[in-house]
């Protein structure tokens, strides 16, 4: 049971939708697998699981399109990317924890109906975005579509620093992104624990990492300076952006599959992150990413959030109790 949270807390935390109540279940309570296993099931029957997959159109797509919907124009003023489309609501039921089975036959019907807008490239070959990629190699590997093209992808696109970065078909960059290179880690890790003969993957993963830890999770590698706001501005869903708190249950779940200790390396992002933590155990909603949405899956910006306190307290936990 988690020492992080106490009992109001984790009866909060229960009290909410099967696809966070089961990871609580089964990371913070240590509760039998037949019992996370049951609520993880409901995932596809109830609450935001069976929402979004009501919302799967006939050809296998969301929004109709492959990572914008269907016909989505850039405003000139730009108020944050759609979150509807096929990459972002596949990417959220994998990480809900669907069963992949009530999807059906969506990775053939992908196969043959959805393309690419950038040069109209098939779907599960992935186009040049590295972070758009990462998510195809992961949902291709939960679906059993054949991404293995993917993995070489990634292992031409790494740069000389260790990670990658989503710019460097537009402008040209050389340098890595903190954002692009989660992102790529993510995908990678996936493939690796779900995915055939994934160990190959893991000095590519070594390489992001490296880049990642070098700078301590936050800063610059040259000034020392923090990288950015976003560094340390808390919110769910994720999406494509970096912040401590998503890199950290990265790290965590790294270890966890290699059976490494944690970085000493992250220890001032992981006390960035508990100094966030309210008295009662929660982590409130500091941002939330601009972008039309299907529907909300967490609270406001200044409430506290059952997403955040599951994922820093799961980190917390991994920290504590392999650092002593």
């Amino acid at each position: 049971m988690s020492s992080q949270a106490d009992a109001r807390t984790r009866a909060w935390l229960l009290d909410t939708d099967p696809a966070l109540r089961w990871q609580v279940e089964r990371d913070l309570l240590a509760e039998p697998e037949e019992v996370w296993r049951a609520t993880r099931a409901r995932v596809a029957t109830e609450g935001y699981g069976a929402r979004l997959l009501a919302l799967q159109d006939e050809d296998g797509q969301w929004a109709g399109g492959a990572f914008f919907p269907r016909g989505w124009q850039e405003p000139e003023e730009r108020v944050g990317q759609p979150w509807t489309a096929t990459t972002w609501s596949l990417t959220a039921l994998r990480e809900w924890g669907l069963d992949p089975a009530a999807l059906g036959d969506t990775a053939e019907r992908l196969a043959h109906h959805s393309r690419w807008e950038y040069d109209d490239l098939p779907y599960w070959g992935g186009e040049v975005d590295c972070c758009i990629n990462a998510a195809t190699l992961a949902n291709g590997t939960w679906l059993g579509a054949d991404v293995a093209g993917l993995e070489q992808w990634f292992a031409d696109h790494q740069m000389t620093d260790g990670g990658w970065n989503c710019a460097w078909e537009w402008d040209g960059s050389t340098v890595s992104s903190f954002h692009s290179t989660l992102n790529s880690l993510e995908g990678l890790l996936h493939r690796e624990q779900h995915g055939p003969g994934g160990g190959q993957l893991r000095e590519l993963r070594r390489g992001g990492e490296e880049y990642l830890l070098e700078r301590r999770l936050m800063h610059r590698r040259t000034s020392g300076e923090l990288v950015g706001p976003w560094v340390t501005e808390l919110g769910y869903p994720f999406r494509s952006v970096y912040n401590v708190l998503h890199a950290l249950d990265y790290l965590r779940r790294s270890s966890l599959l290699e059976g490494r200790p944690p970085d000493p390396r992250a220890a001032e992002a992981v006390e960035v992150l508990r100094a966030k933590r309210s008295p009662d155990g929660t982590w409130t909603q500091e941002v939330r990413h601009a972008g039309e949405v299907w529907f909300e899956v967490d609270v406001p910006v200044g409430e506290p959030s059952p997403w955040l306190t599951l994922y820093g307290t799961r980190v917390l936990d991994w920290w504590d109790s392999s650092t002593g």
